[in-house]
């Protein structure tokens, strides 16, 4: 009876492959959440998992309740690295090769984390750290972090008649990643599957440090349609604001090149967080200097080369196949 029991409900359960399961308490269109239902699916159920404080633990494990069918570790914001490195070292004097996987946001990543994922990879960690960017502090309040964007409006960077939001540009964090020499690290975003699929199977098959940094969109912080966040992810790429790439020993090593490049206010606009930045001299000022960095990162990487070997033209045909 109960095996029948079991049987019938799985069958009526689309969710029972999923490592990250329905019931939790994510917002409509979370992007993070969408990630990470993506990595943890290509990563699999055998694997260890450490999630930092932030979105992505409070909404998935709360008051005695997870989503998560994998062993599941919370760790305080700043140490998700350092716990990782602890389990991945007991694992390897049993003599065990089950995966370790680190899941954070920017504020553990690029902020607060920063020091523990640098020891992480500096001392070889076989761990693949996975940073979920909505750029900004979500969890607490939408505050800013170094993730945030140059002239986003937060709660602790207002826009207003002496002030046009954060006055910084984002953190280049892949480049600090780089600099560490690790064996693989690259950039994502929900909006490109096949291109996230490849990346995070090419982590899992090499040995050591890997990091991946993917983009995902929050309605409550960007102040948008909680049906856009796909296309807000695929706007970030297509106006070169946030280039899709892969680094291995610290050398560029792939690009997903443009067929060409939008024009920054495509993605800005339907954002709440840029809304100042329209209709007013402060903010096209802002406007302008926001289309130079995307410009700046295009010519960087060479996202308008001419022998493009993959543009977004081709990984959205990839996707819809």
């Amino acid at each position: 009876m109960w095996r029948r029991l079991e049987a019938n409900m799985d069958s009526r359960d689309p969710f029972r492959h999923n490592v990250l399961t329905s019931g939790h308490r994510a917002c409509s269109g979370c992007g993070e959440a969408m990630a990470a239902r993506m990595v943890a699916d290509l990563v699999g159920p055998d694997a260890i998992y450490v999630n930092a404080t932030g979105c992505l633990q409070v909404f998935s494990s709360h008051n005695q309740q997870s989503a998560w069918q994998v062993p599941w570790l919370h760790s305080v914001f700043a140490n998700a690295a350092a716990v990782a490195s602890g389990v991945e070292a007991a694992l390897r004097i049993k003599g065990k090769k089950t995966p370790v996987v680190v899941q954070a946001g920017d504020g553990g990543t690029f902020d607060i984390g920063l020091q523990c994922l640098s020891g992480m990879i500096e001392r070889g960690h076989d761990v693949l750290f996975v940073c979920y960017d909505n750029e900004a502090y979500m969890n607490t309040g939408v505050q800013r972090s170094s993730s945030t964007p140059h002239a986003v409006r937060t709660t602790t960077s207002p826009s207003g008649r002496l002030s046009q939001g954060k006055k910084e540009i984002k953190k280049d964090l892949i480049s600090i990643i780089a600099a560490h020499q690790m064996p693989y690290a690259a950039t994502a975003t929900i909006a490109y599957f096949p291109d996230l699929k490849a990346k995070v199977e090419k982590a899992m098959s090499i040995e050591g440090p890997r990091f991946l940094q993917v983009l995902s969109p929050c309605p409550l912080g960007w102040a948008h349609d909680s049906a856009l966040s796909v296309s807000l992810a695929r706007a970030a790429v297509e106006t070169g604001l946030f280039p899709l790439l892969e680094l291995e020993h610290g050398e560029l090593t792939g690009v997903m090149r443009l067929a060409e490049q939008k024009p920054v206010e495509a993605y800005l606009r339907p954002q709440g967080r840029f809304k100042h930045l329209f209709g007013s001299k402060g903010g096209a000022v802002e406007l302008r200097h926001l289309q130079a960095i995307a410009d700046a990162r295009v010519r960087r990487y060479g996202l308008l080369d001419a022998d493009t070997q993959w543009t977004t033209e081709m990984a959205m045909q990839s996707q819809r196949n």
